[in-house]
Parts: C-alpha cells; sequence; structure tokens
C-alpha cells in the first residue's frame, strides 16, 4: 500500500496565501493553523496587558504592538496576544522579525502549543528575551527568560510584580487581571443551595 505524504508549505508560500485570506491564519512550519475566537476574560487581560505596556513604554525604543501584527519565529509565523520590539519598526511592516518579549493568554484550545510548540520556537528566535504565558483561570503568569545559555521557567502569582529588565519596566500582575472575575459557574453558592 502506498501513502501519499503531504509535502510541507514552505513560509513564503504561506505569506503569499494568507495574503489572500479574510481570516488571520498561523504557520507552524508545515501548514495553516486557523486562528479561534477568545473569552471575555482572554480580551480583558489582552486589553490590561497593552495598556500596562504602552502606558510604560511610552517615549522609549522599545515598543509594544497587538495580534494584529505578526512576527516570524523559528521558521514559524505566529500572532501573539502582544508583544514588544526594541528596533525600528518600518512603515507597512507585515512580519516583525526582531521582538525581544513576547506575551500569550492562554485558552483552553491552545494551552499545550503555547507552552509547548510556541515555548520552543521563541526559545529558538535569539531576538526573544522573555516569554509571559498568562492563565485565565487564576491570577498567574508563566514566565520563560534567557538566562546566560539557558532558557529558565518561573511562575508569577497573586501580588507579584512582572519584571521585564530587557524592555526597561516592570507590571504588577494584578495590574494585568482587573476587571477579571474568576468566580466559577456552579461554584461554592451552588452547593450552599443544594
Amino acid at each position: 500500500m502506498s501513502v501519499a505524504l503531504k509535502q510541507p508549505m514552505s513560509l513564503e508560500a504561506f505569506l503569499a496565501w494568507e495574503e489572500q485570506q479574510e481570516l488571520r491564519w498561523e504557520f507552524d512550519g508545515f501548514e495553516p493553523v486557523a486562528m479561534t475566537g477568545g473569552t471575555s476574560e482572554h480580551s480583558a487581560i489582552q486589553r490590561n496587558l497593552v495598556f500596562a505596556l504602552t502606558g510604560r513604554l511610552r517615549g522609549k525604543p522599545c515598543q509594544p504592538y497587538t495580534s494584529d501584527l505578526k512576527i516570524a519565529v523559528a521558521g514559524s509565523i505566529r500572532y501573539p496576544d502582544a508583544f514588544v520590539v526594541c528596533s525600528p519598526v518600518p512603515r507597512g511592516t507585515r512580519v516583525v522579525t526582531d521582538p525581544v518579549a513576547v506575551f500569550e493568554v492562554l485558552s483552553p484550545s491552545t494551552a499545550s502549543t503555547d507552552i509547548g510548540i510556541k515555548n520552543q520556537e521563541y526559545r529558538d528566535t535569539p531576538s526573544i528575551q522573555r516569554y509571559v504565558m498568562l492563565s485565565q483561570d487564576d491570577q498567574r503568569a508563566t514566565i520563560f527568560a534567557r538566562a546566560g545559555d539557558d532558557w529558565v521557567g518561573h511562575i508569577a502569582s497573586g501580588d507579584a510584580i512582572l519584571e521585564m529588565p530587557e524592555i526597561g519596566i516592570e507590571v504588577p500582575l494584578a495590574e494585568l487581571y482587573e476587571g477579571v472575575s474568576f468566580d466559577r459557574p456552579g461554584g461554592a453558592e451552588a452547593v450552599l443551595d443544594g
């Protein structure tokens, strides 16, 4: 029995193909991957993140961007929820190749990719110094940063301050979760009533 193997799409072919699409797609190095919608919590955390970055970076050389602009990392194309670039971005740029800090808000449908595959891609992209994954389920961030030749991870939660020396700012984790409720449907009140 012969099995036809699917040939991977090239990065150049993907970029040309994506220009013709109505929706946004990521590229995993082999094929297009559809972008999915998010929750109200995801949107609120992303909004808070962009506000925090924009305010703190105003007037500085590093600038934040949102998921409207894509980045090229380790042979893939990604649309992170936010990222920071510390070099000039020419007018009309569609793909940034040298992000310094990258932020993803974890979703149930994408968490395994964000934690695994994207983490490896970001680690393998020399310009990226910090990768921050923000939970939607509680006030918690998983952070990976360069420490010499190592890519070191740690978890911040509660009243922690996210220190980002590579872009010259600090952000209280609580600020990123302003207006986000962690009440669970059918939680303690449902048990008391039942």
